[in-house]
């Protein structure tokens, strides 16, 4: 029965030629696997394959698509480089005069080596802080492999990382941030082999194992450091005094460690089950190695090792005789090589129609093996026949049915992927899917063949090799996690855990709820050897069966097998098993095994648990709920107080980022730019199948035409902590990284112009403490900082990153440089002839200067005291800020108005007509009114009735004045003056009165409903009743201007 590789598939017979049968697995026990993850539904796989092809058209055809909406169009960039001489290690001379636009080129160089001699990212330097407080943050970087280089992935992890962990630093926290690296691995060895395959033509074969560790190692020390390069030009503040990498010797003995005290414990042990096996490999595997590829039906695939495309898709049926019966049992798979390793077909007991067969026995065609047919109440007699065929050496169920009924289990692939003796010596060393047409021959031969059928399916390929997976019969050891497990969801059900976003816990508890015992074996070299031994006694007389000890050395295992059997230890024969274990298992100890345990270290006890916990939400299941486990098993603690989530990065197109599919993006070339010709042969350099290199090589010339320009790191980080970690996935464009570096030179040109302003220092500037903001514009700039330092502090605090950008970028653009310094340039500029305005001057610097101090400032002031907002609550002035919201509507309304007249230099005088309230905050930031809208002046009117102070009072606007509606109760007024455009004005107040009336219809109605609700909230109908009014008023106000220009067309008519 090797129908489908998953377990909980469908599993199809046939009798007579009739129907299919299905076994039911939901009451079986669960196997000792490598495979833990429950599978993903059939539906679901196709919807995804479906929106993968969709996407994967959309970018080879020559349609306009929404994606080529944002196709990167840039000019290159002067390229202004810091040319002064800089030792290593030494610090950047900034007295330098700074160039007339950003280039982080200029920006970015020389500063890192400085940091990281200078040892500012250690927790050591928390003695040194004048703001230290007694708390730490601690975490760990999720250690890439060791094989590869950097995504955008990885760099999303070390953008937000990092803005948390600077952010405590600043708080005067005691922080730990470890670099590490994993050693991958099936990833390294097949990198290797596949360099020495090509360099000198040898395979691993023909090496010993210290031999190719040594090549592995060579390769490593070559290749090793790039990654850690590629994080130090992103700017991470990593204590790389304290860098970890899987298989240095400390952290090989806590590998051991953990293996004898889990396997001392009973929670490892050694059996033999099925795993998922790479024959191209020969070794097990874990399921993020396996990739599942859907196939609609017959589908040529190419397997390492084979010199033509092998087919699948497809269905056969053919059938057993029934030995002293005349009947016939009609099976189907879709593997039917693996039929010489049935021992069994299965029907439901009470099935009528095979009462009379019960026990009798089926005669296998090739081996002339009796297979019985037995009873299980697991066979649904109401699919098909129900009759189904057992192979438990090469199906998860049909191994547990094995169980079940006491049958043996008969392999017939071998490791290598060949078939076994079992087979009979026709198909013996024959690869196993050139043995399936053998075998498909051999049953026409014999009459035995019903027939094939496309078949849809769920194809398991091996991720690093492109091999397909065969479930084998293997002894492995695994380890026991049903208790782990239940602590685990124990941990995230009391709140000891916090699992951010909290919508994962509910992923946490089912998937954990149903794991399957976790197989450590692989068949590989290069790794941590398991420390287990096979162990030999002298006496013969002792039965054959396997005996193993472990231990931390081999004489403890040697000691320890003494003792175990009654022997002296010099008469022992120990065999250290050649298996290593799952890199996952090394991993799962990073957060304690990376602090020195087993040894109770200074750091272990000062940083152990961590903090934190801040990955890819892929990792959910293969590394975070294992480090979980491990830890609490381990060392009786949870290995973090919280996991913080963040979601996939994919391309703009949708796809996730692979390299398999050619479309991963380097870090590095964002921040340093890259032409297309490269992007392209990066791509033809990768392993990628043919159609995936297409692919990927339209989208590179659809998206980069020109390549990727120099971003900077400081831009691409900015980019990728703007969206929201905690949601959808991430759809990154470098259109947005190009958006960030022209928000960096906004900065940059603010920056200068507060130099400017600051001139040589020889007038002092107050202490934050000390600067009071006097007038009105510095009493908003100033509430506005206050407000922001409190949103980026709340934002931090909840992780949210996106929402300190956007307030940030809001403050910066739309405060600080759109209002506030064109306000105040009229300032600077008048002569410091009265002590009034050298008095506005000085606060205007001293505004300045503490602006420029925000929080997730440049890197240089590290070590600094975060702004707090409590630092700033005497700038807090929240009437300025809703006042000033009306000011920008006011100016919003005059620069309209002045556009649509034609007005660039002019500067006309306007009139607003509004309520009292709203004239006093008028004529308070009456300055900022005229120079933000370029008017000479703007008088104000308050209606008849209106309870106006003499003060305000003044005449009401010209007859004849075009006007635009601020809100409700304000509206502004220019008079027509000669040479505006009256045709285009008319055009332009049609078109929007077109607009705007099916809305106030919509509000009408809305209205309507709402009086006749009484359910409706009070403050709900209040919004929609001054929405109602507002935009009534100003299609009133339409209307009147509308007939006031007709009646201007008809005099001007008339003159002519």
């Amino acid at each position: 029965m090797a129908q489908m590789w998953r377990a909980g598939r469908v599993l199809t017979a046939r009798l007579g030629g009739r129907g299919a049968a299905r076994l039911c697995s939901g009451t079986l026990p669960k196997p000792p696997s490598s495979t833990s993850s429950p599978p993903l539904s059939s539906r679901l796989q196709a919807q995804k394959q479906r929106r993968r092809r969709e996407r994967e058209a959309a970018i080879l055809s020559g349609q306009h698509s929404p994606a080529e909406d944002g196709v990167l169009g840039w000019s290159e960039k002067q390229r202004i480089q810091y040319t002064a001489h800089t030792a290593p290690g030494t610090k950047k001379d900034t007295s330098l005069p700074l160039p007339p636009s950003y280039s982080p080129e200029y920006v970015e160089s020389s500063w890192y080596q400085w940091w990281e001699k200078e040892g500012f990212f250690s927790p050591e330097q928390h003695e040194r802080l004048p703001h230290a407080v007694d708390q730490t943050f601690s975490l760990c970087i999720p250690p890439p492999n060791v094989t590869g280089s950097l995504h955008l992935g990885h760099a999303l992890t070390v953008a937000v990382e990092d803005a948390l962990v600077r952010w405590r630093r600043m708080q005067g926290h005691r922080v730990l941030w470890v670099p590490g690296c994993d050693h991958a691995g099936i990833a390294t060895q097949t990198v290797v082999e596949r360099r020495l395959l090509s360099e000198g033509g040898r395979r691993r074969q023909d090496f010993t194992r210290q031999e190719f560790l040594r090549e592995v190692w060579k390769w490593k020390n070559e290749r090793g450091e790039e990654i850690y390069q590629q994080l130090r030009s992103l700017g991470a503040s990593l204590d790389w005094s304290r860098a970890c990498f899987t298989m240095d010797p400390a952290f090989s003995r806590a590998v051991s460690e953990a293996f004898v005290r889990l396997a001392d414990s009973g929670r490892i042990y050694r059996s033999e089950a099925l795993v998922n096996w790479s024959c191209a490999l020969e070794s097990a595997i874990s399921d993020i190695e396996v990739d599942s590829k859907d196939l609609r039906g017959p589908t040529l695939l190419s397997v390492p090792g084979y010199d033509n495309k092998v087919e699948f898709g497809t269905m056969l049926t053919f059938a057993y005789a029934i030995e002293g019966h005349d009947g016939e049992v009609a099976v189907s798979t879709t593997r039917p090589e693996t039929m010489l390793g049935d021992v069994a077909v299965a029907v439901h007991p009470e099935d009528p129609r095979y009462q009379a067969i019960h026990g009798k026995q089926c005669r296998h065609p090739f081996t002339s093996r009796l297979l019985p047919i037995i009873t299980d109440p697991l066979v649904d007699m109401e699919l098909g026949t129900g009759a189904v065929k057992v192979t438990p050496a090469h199906d998860h169920t049909d191994f547990l049915l094995s169980q079940r009924h006491s049958l043996p289990r008969l392999t017939v692939i071998g490791g290598d992927g060949n078939m076994t003796a079992a087979c009979g010596q026709w198909l013996q060393g024959v690869k196993r899917f050139d043995a399936r047409q053998r075998v498909v021959d051999a049953l026409v031969e014999r009459k035995l063949f019903r027939g094939t059928k496309n078949h849809a399916m769920t194809l398991p390929v091996c991720s690093r090799s492109g091999d397909i997976i065969e479930p084998l019969l293997k002894k492995q050891w695994f380890i026991s996690c049903d208790e782990m497990a239940k602590k685990a969801i124990q941990a995230v059900e009391d709140g000891q855990l916090q699992i951010v976003p909290h919508y994962y816990s509910k992923t946490w508890r089912n998937w954990l709820s149903n794991i399957s015992d976790w197989c450590i074996s692989r068949q590989l070299w290069w790794g941590h050897q398991i420390p287990a031994y096979q162990v030999q006694l002298p006496d013969p007389t002792h039965t054959q069966e396997e005996r193993w000890v472990w231990g931390r050395s081999e004489h403890e295992a040697r000691q320890r097998a003494a003792v175990r059997y009654g022997v002296k230890p010099e008469d022992i024969t120990l065999t250290q098993d050649p298996d290593v274990l799952d890199t996952w298992f090394s991993s799962g100890l990073f957060p304690f095994a990376m602090l020195g345990w087993p040894e109770q270290t200074p750091d272990l006890q000062q940083f152990y648990p961590n903090s934190l916990l801040e990955t890819g939400s892929d990792l959910v299941f293969f590394w975070v709920a294992r480090m979980v486990m491990l830890g609490t098993e381990l060392t009786g603690q949870l290995p973090f107080k919280q996991v913080l989530f963040h979601s996939m990065v994919r391309d703009k197109h949708g796809r996730k980022m692979s390299k398999s599919l050619g479309n991963v993006i380097d870090p590095l070339d964002v921040i340093h730019g890259v032409s297309l010709e490269r992007l392209q042969e990066k791509v033809q350099e990768g392993n990628v199948e043919p159609r995936e290199r297409l692919v990927s090589m339209e989208a590179q010339r659809k998206d980069f035409p020109k390549g990727i320009p120099q971003c900077g790191a400081d831009a691409l980080r900015l980019a990728l902590c703007s969206h929201k970690m905690q949601g959808e996935d991430i759809s990154l464009s470098i259109s947005e990284v190009l958006s960030c570096r022209h928000f960096c030179n906004k900065m940059w040109q603010t920056l200068k112009f507060t130099l400017g302003v600051l001139g040589d220092g020889s007038t002092p500037v107050t202490t934050l403490e000390q600067t009071a903001a006097v007038g009105s514009m510095e009493r908003w700039v100033c509430s506005r900082l206050h407000s922001t330092v409190l949103q980026c502090e709340q934002g931090l605090e909840a992780s949210e990153l996106h929402t300190v950008t956007s307030a940030l970028h809001s403050f910066w653009v739309h405060s600080l440089c759109d209002v506030y310094m064109e306000c105040v340039k009229p300032v600077l500029a008048l002569p410091p002839d009265t002590e009034q305005s050298v008095g506005a001057q000085q606060g205007v610097r001293s505004v300045l200067f503490h602006s420029r101090l925000l929080p997730l400032s440049p890197p240089t002031l590290c070590l600094q005291p975060y702004p707090r907002s409590s630092q700033l609550a005497h700038w807090h002035f929240p009437d300025e800020e809703r006042d000033f919201l009306l000011v920008q509507e006011v100016v919003r309304a005059a620069r309209s108005l002045r556009a649509q007249c034609g007005m660039t230099k002019e500067k006309p005088a306007m009139w607003a007509v509004c309520s009292p309230s709203q004239a006093q905050v008028l004529l308070h930031f009456g300055p900022a009114v005229w120079t933000l809208s370029r008017i000479s002046s703007l008088h104000i009117h308050c209606p008849d009735g209106a309870e106006c102070p003499p003060a305000l009072l003044s005449t009401p606007p010209p007859t004849g004045s075009l006007v635009a509606v601020v809100d409700h109760s304000c509206q502004l007024h220019l008079h027509i003056q000669s040479g505006v455009d009256v045709d285009k004005r008319v055009q332009q107040l049609s078109l929007r009165r077109d607009r705007l009336l099916p809305k106030l219809e919509q509000l009408l109605l809305r209205q309507q409903e709402q009086a006749s609700q009484s359910k409706v909230p009070a403050h709900i109908r209040e919004q929609t009743h001054s929405k109602t009014s507002a935009l009534q008023q100003e299609v009133n106000t339409i209307e009147e201007q509308l007939k006031l220009l007709q009646e201007t067309q008809t005099q001007n008519n008339s003159i002519y």
